[in-house]
């Protein structure tokens, strides 16, 4: 009985802790000095990146996705099994907006690129960058995001 109430005792002390960490975020800071602010979740893995977005039926305005590489590429996306419209923000290795595909059409397989090198891409609700003045050359932070990790 003690070892069950000792375990119980140190789940409930650990919970707030990991309900406090942070949530992974990006800022885009455009080149007229405003600021976008999206938490997302971290495709690293070549399993997380292959499932992206699909199946989902909704996406928060401030929420996304990151797409992390191990290299800077030319990254090419299609929206199969995607429901939503999306703006796919391809990011440089210098953390520097190289293109944006806007109102990407749900689920076609038509391929998606921006045809310059980027080792990141951001994916948003579509609509949102052209709403907010989001550009290539615009600069990107990550925040609880690590990049190192990525696999191939």
């Amino acid at each position: 009985m003690r070892r069950w109430y000792v375990a119980a005792l140190l789940l409930a002390l650990m919970s707030p802790a990991s309900a406090c960490q942070a949530q992974p975020k990006i800022f885009i800071s455009t080149q007229e000095g405003r600021e976008a602010v999206f938490e997302v979740e971290i495709a690293d893995t070549p399993a997380k990146r292959e499932l992206g977005l699909q199946y989902r039926r909704e996406l928060a305005a401030d929420r996304g996705m990151i797409f992390l590489f191990p290299t800077e590429s030319v990254q090419t996306f299609w929206m199969k099994n995607t429901l939503l419209p999306l703006d796919m923000i391809f990011i440089g290795g210098d953390r520097k907006i190289v293109g944006i595909v806007e109102q990407t059409t749900p689920f076609s397989l038509d391929p998606r690129s921006v045809g310059a090198p980027s080792q990141f891409v951001l994916e948003i609700n579509g609509g949102f960058a052209k709403r907010h003045g989001i550009k290539a050359g615009d600069s990107v932070r990550f925040q609880g995001v690590g990049a190192q990790s990525v696999q191939k």
